[in-house]
């Protein structure tokens, strides 16, 4: 348990070293082009309900994907994380000028206030049909390396005794990102596909 940690502090290390060294230009391009890549997949099309993080600086940039997303009427839904534990809700966000007008938290991710108890969330109401997975590090195998504090995964196990099931997960990520082979344990779930720009 101790070596598999190590193996991924120091992977963590070597990922956020790559991401750092990218240009805001590059991170721009990459971001269009895997943005472009998911408003083109046919999961992203026929999903009505999607969950989508709002990107830190040394993530992919989502607000192209945002902007789709009520364009063509989906229910988007965004992460509340509980700093103090591993807990996280996915709820709704009603539009862009919305979004705008959130708290920014300790880590400057915008995300509904913990007072504000308005707004649904999604598995308390229709589920959710697509989560796209912010992460440092993806595989190809589906394996991903998030920050270390476990909130995506602990909220797929919820999505999983749902009764509409997991929903379908795709990574978001810079070719940067990408790994040979991400060290997990048997708490860490498997994302469906990764998404990166590969110049197709």
């Amino acid at each position: 348990m101790a070596a598999l940690h190590a193996a991924k502090q120091s992977l963590r290390k070597e990922i956020k070293r790559r991401v750092a060294a990218l240009s805001d230009a590059e991170k721009r391009r990459q971001s269009l082009s895997v943005s472009q890549k998911l408003l083109r997949h046919h999961k992203y099309e026929s999903c009505r309900r999607i969950a989508v993080f709002l990107s830190m600086d040394d993530e992919v940039c989502t607000e192209e994907i945002i902007k789709d997303v009520f364009k063509r009427g989906k229910s988007c839904f965004i992460p509340r994380y509980e700093s103090n534990s591993n807990h996280m809700d996915m709820l709704k966000l009603n539009s862009l000028q919305d979004m705008q007008t959130l708290p920014l938290t300790a880590w400057s991710i915008r995300q509904p206030s913990e007072e504000d108890s308005s707004r649904e969330e999604a598995l308390a109401t229709g589920g959710l049909d697509l989560i796209l997975m912010p992460g440092l590090g993806f595989d190809r195998s589906g394996r991903r390396l998030g920050r270390g504090k476990g909130f995506y995964d602990t909220y797929l196990e919820r999505c999983i005794r749902h009764p509409r099931g997991k929903p379908y997960t795709i990574g978001l990520a810079f070719k940067e990102q990408l790994c040979q082979d991400i060290p997990v344990d048997n708490k860490d779930v498997l994302i469906d596909e990764v998404l990166f720009d590969d110049n197709e």
